[in-house]
């Protein structure tokens, strides 16, 4: 089981996250690259909130393939070209983590890959 870890010496966290997660030993590791908010038929939806759905949705089926899902979350890393699309973006993310929500960190960059993406997801799990 992970171990959500956020003292009550330090200031709580500002969103849906841990400041930390512990994760037991023999513990399977699994390391997703970034995922974009490109559809499977190769379209890229304009808007921020579509694109964290599919971003999400594309954690949520390489975590399938893995034999995993959400509660196996380690820690995100998300990176957004606007702040503006972070409330969308964290409605999206709350939902698909639940509770307890693992350790988080969004970052507001100028530029992505394509520069029609507008989010990418990064994500780490583990499986005892």
């Amino acid at each position: 089981m992970l171990n959500r870890i956020t003292p009550a010496a330090i200031h709580p966290p500002a969103a849906n996250y841990s400041h930390a997660t512990g994760v037991p030993p023999n513990a399977r590791w699994l390391y997703l690259s970034g995922q974009v908010g490109i559809a499977p038929d190769g379209t890229i939806p304009d808007d921020a909130g579509t694109q964290a759905e599919i971003c999400f949705a594309n954690v949520g089926a390489i975590l399938r393939e893995a034999g995993m899902d959400p509660a196996d979350l380690v820690r995100l890393t998300t990176y957004l070209i606007d702040v503006r699309d972070r409330a969308g973006y964290m409605a999206v993310r709350d939902r698909f983590v639940g509770s307890p929500p693992p350790a988080s960190t969004l970052v507001v960059i100028s530029a992505l890959a394509d520069p029609r993406y507008r989010i990418e997801v990064e994500a780490v799990a583990a499986r005892v």
